[in-house]
């Protein structure tokens, strides 16, 4: 499996704001998303689900709408959590200082063969074992 471009799940969340204030991200988070060169993981889905549906959310997308979604998603490349993931991610933790979760997300990334992973959450610019983080909100 190979892709060019890994996207985390705030790209996913930016693509279904309704917030007038997020209208640009919402925006850049499309233009990715219409790649036909993409990666995802399931733990990237399974935050997108979380976070869609969670009922404190401003408006919150049915289970139906947000399993739809990512339904549709799975036309990209989507990286399975696994052992591999798992214990790649702990190497990433202790070698970058990420948080584990952001770690699993690079370690995703990484084994899929991205170039590039697409985040707002983690430092722009690093590289991580070839891997360039980019905010695309910037």
């Amino acid at each position: 499996m190979s892709c060019a471009v890994f996207l985390d799940t705030n790209i996913l969340l930016y693509s279904i704001s309704g917030d007038p204030a997020e209208q640009d991200k919402r925006a850049a988070a499309l233009k990715l998303l219409s790649g036909a060169d993409v990666g995802l993981s399931i733990q990237v889905f399974q935050e997108f689900y979380v976070q869609a549906t969670r009922p404190s959310r401003a408006k919150p997308l049915s289970h139906d709408m947000a399993a739809g979604l990512i339904e549709k998603w799975t036309r990209f490349e989507v990286q399975p959590t696994t052992l591999d993931i798992l214990m790649a991610a702990l190497d990433i933790k202790a070698r970058c200082r990420l948080s584990y979760w952001d770690s699993a997300i690079v370690a995703a990334a990484l084994a899929l063969g991205c170039r590039e992973l697409y985040t707002e959450d983690m430092q722009h610019g690093l590289a991580i074992d070839g891997l360039r983080l980019i905010n695309p909100f910037l």
